[in-house]
């Protein structure tokens, strides 16, 4: 994965979107679901839920629409083959795994029923510690099961930019399929494949995906999504 592509859930502006390094959580999430609905309306609460726990590429920062973020997309594949989820994406822009980790606990007093786990990039773009990102990442999943014991937990794999070394980026690649293993998770492989370093795929600061990326962003969520909203649904 190119440097410039971990830079992108570093930053902050452009959609406006909240930071959690101080603790703050956005009101979005609490108030709708990623294709507007209000989550107050009682039919759209009893819906069973997926919660996008994430940094600005599940935010969508930089989209000019937020039903061009990936989540959106994901809710619009769900309701064309008839599924009975809500959406809700609670991606925030420089999310590290510490911060979701001091928001999940919030997160979860709502219902849900799957929760998509995408955090970790912010981690690799400043060298943070990897075994603190890993014990952070293993904290919010044993949260998630602790609050929703029989929610399904997706995580999304993500790299370290390069120049940080063979050393440090071999071993945050392996922080996801390990901890996905280790606690039957299911596995995104890498949620930026195809996307990353596509300059065609992403923003002019070649950094974000632009709406055609964000549309390949969903195709290899919903790989990996739908087994497993299928697999709920005749269980």
């Amino acid at each position: 994965m190119l440097a410039s592509v971990v830079v992108a859930c570093g930053k902050s502006e452009g959609n406006g979107a909240d930071s959690r390094g101080q603790g703050s959580v956005p009101s979005a999430t609490a108030e709708r679901s990623s294709g507007g609905r209000p989550a107050t309306d009682r039919g759209i609460e009893e819906q069973p839920t997926i919660v996008f726990v994430g940094t600005s590429l599940t935010a969508g920062l930089g989209l000019t629409d937020p039903d061009e973020a990936y989540p959106a997309l994901i809710q619009n594949k769900i309701d064309s083959l008839g599924l009975n989820y809500r959406v809700v994406n609670a991606g925030v822009s420089g999310e590290t795994s510490a911060g979701a980790l001091q928001s999940i606990g919030w997160l979860m007093r709502s219902p849900a029923s799957v929760v998509v786990i995408e955090t970790g990039a912010n981690d690799g773009l400043r060298g943070l510690s990897v075994a603190a990102m890993r014990a952070n990442i293993q904290a919010i999943i044993d949260t998630v099961k602790s609050e929703h014991p029989d929610a399904r937990i997706v995580l999304a794999g993500m790299e370290a930019p390069p120049n940080l070394g063979a050393r440090y980026t071999s071993s945050f690649r392996e922080v996801f399929p390990e901890l996905a293993r280790a606690n039957h998770a299911t596995l995104i492989p890498f949620l930026l494949e195809g996307v990353a370093g596509v300059d065609s795929l992403n923003q002019a600061d070649g950094i974000h995906p632009n709406p055609k990326g964000a549309r390949v962003v969903a195709d290899n969520v919903w790989r990996v999504l739908r087994p497993v909203l299928e697999s709920a649904a005749a269980g």
